[in-house]
Order: C-alpha cells, then structure tokens, then sequence
C-alpha cells in the first residue's frame, strides 16, 4: 500500500490534557483517537501496531507450551456471585440486564468463564496440567481513566490461566508463563524490572508484575541495589540481617567531619552500618514524629507508570 493510500492524520502538538509523554505521541503519531474518557479509536497504523503485539504473544505463548481460547466479553452475573466478586469489584464492574431481565457483567478478567470451561472440558488428571490463555476484550469502569492507554475503560488484555495436579507442575507451568514474558518484552524492545506485588481481587498465591520504570508513574516500587530484592511498595516485605552482637557501649559525642552519609559515618567509626542509627523526622497528623532508623535500612524508590504484565501462581482452583 502506498503512503497516499493509508488514513492517518498527525498532529503538530498534542491536546493540552494529555500529560504523558506516550499519550502525546500516540496522538501525535495519529495511532488512536480518543472517543471519551478511557476509550480509543485505533487508526489503521495503530491497529496495526497492536497486531504485531498479539503477533509476538501467540508465538511466545504457544512457544511455552500454553493453548488459545477465546472467551465471551459478556458473563452472566451469577459466575461473579458464585465466586464473591460481584461485591468485592463494587462499581468497577459493568453491570446491564438483557430484555427478560437477566443480569449480566461485562468482563474485566476472566478467572470465573476459564473456570467453568475447565470444569466441562477437564476430565481427570490425565489432562493435566494444561495452560489456557486468550487475547481478549476487557471491561472496568476506571474511577479516573487517564493516561493514553495505560488505564482505560475497554482494553485489550492477554490472560493465561495454569491447571494444575499439584505445587511442582504449578511452578513449573509458572515458571513457563515467566519466561515468555521476558522473551516477549525483550522482543518488543521494552525493558522490564519484575517486582513482587500484591494480587489484590484476583486472588493467588504468588504474583509478580513487570513494570516499566519512569517518573511519570502513580505507584511506588522499592529496589534494593544489594541483593536485587524488589517489590511494590504495597507488597514489600522487608527481613533485616541480625544486630551485631555486643554489650552497649557508653554514650558520647563524636565528631565526624565532612562525613555525610551512614556509609561514610560507619567507615569513619570503623563499625558496620547497622550498627549506626539515622534520625529521620516526619510529620503525622500535624505533628512531628521523631523515628530511628537502622543504618543499613536503605532501599531506591522508583516510580513506574505501568504495569504492562502480569505473571501469578494460582492458587484458587
């Protein structure tokens, strides 16, 4: 096809609400279009770029092992009551009734349908273990949808879901689903941290998340530079190295010159940075609050902005 031939407007600047820099090239580049408040129209060359995406997918996907399904988008209610989360995803779900008043959801995951086709196409633990997965349209009602296409409204999510017979081949099918991720991002050319993080309503036993890091982000995670340990902040757990042993020794002042850090303040006493102490003040609820904090206590801080996958081991059902 000719250039001449293809429909595609660019902009010159991008609309003032777009405070992203990826939304403001989307717009841009004239990939999509937005309709309303976390919903796109994808332009020929957009629609395109997402195909190549779901091309990478599938080949890295069924390379691992895992088989494709496609799912309906519009689940009768009763699948979410049955499993409790009708309540529990309160107003994100997208509720309608068809015309002899049967209530219905519109999908913003599928754990309830993938279950249910297990339970009628699963025979024995002859068929197991088996991995499911589907390149799908999903649907939640976002409080504040902003961000170009990071957090919309309708979106298009690859989920896979393991049956298992037991923990091995559940780690196994895991470590599996793992490792094509880190094969598809390193593909597309997006570079990825995984971190530890919280499963939230979808429920697991285990859940990490690839994010990308940038300071335009909304959520917290924290790397330790050390051991390589990182989590969402909402996640992180944090196990100290035991207290060197000794009797206390008597309080005096020292004077440490131009020593600016615990690192250096410890070299300079010849003692190890937890066996120091940082005086870290904040404020809560209007009053200041005096905290001591062990020396060696200390992790990066990186925002992200978002979360482009996420791998969990199941663990319910």
């Amino acid at each position: 096809m000719r250039m001449r031939q293809l429909l595609v407007k660019t902009l010159r600047e991008a609309p003032a609400e777009a405070e992203l820099t990826s939304h403001r090239l989307l717009l841009r580049a004239g990939l999509v279009v937005p309709l309303a408040a976390g919903l796109y129209c994808f332009t020929p060359l957009g629609w395109r770029v997402v195909r190549n995406i779901e091309r990478i997918i599938r080949e890295e996907m069924n390379a691992s092992g895992a088989l494709e399904v496609h799912l309906p988008a519009l689940h009768p209610i009763e699948l979410w009551e049955q499993s409790g989360r009708a309540a529990l995803m309160g107003q994100t779900l997208f509720r309608l009734t068809d015309r002899k008043e049967r209530e219905f959801a519109l999908g913003p995951t599928h754990e309830e349908v993938i279950s249910y086709l297990a339970s009628r196409t699963i025979q024995s633990y002859r068929d197991l273990p088996v991995t499911l997965y589907q390149i799908q349209t999903k649907f939640r009602d976002e409080p504040r949808p902003r961000g170009g296409l990071i957090r919309l409204r309708e979106f298009t999510m690859k989920d896979a879901y393991s049956f298992d017979t037991g923990w091995d081949t559940l780690d196994a099918s895991y470590d599996a689903a793992f490792a094509a991720y880190q094969r598809i991002f390193r593909r597309a050319g997006v570079p990825v941290v995984p971190v530890a993080a919280d499963s939230g309503a979808i429920g697991g036993k285990d859940s990490q998340e690839f994010v990308f890091l940038t300071d335009s982000g909304e959520d917290t995670i924290l790397l330790c530079p050390g051991c390589g340990y990182a989590a969402n902040a909402e996640k992180a757990e944090f196990v100290p190295p035991p207290p060197v042993p000794g009797e206390p020794a008597p309080a005096e002042r020292v004077h440490t010159p131009g020593k600016r850090t615990i690192a250096e303040v410890a070299a300079f006493l010849g003692v190890e940075p937890r066996q120091t102490l940082k005086a870290v003040f904040y404020r809560a609820d209007g009053k200041p609050v005096f905290v001591a904090i062990r020396g060696d206590l200390e992790v990066n801080e990186v925002k992200l902005k978002q979360r482009p996958r996420r791998a969990r081991r199941r663990t319910d059902g």
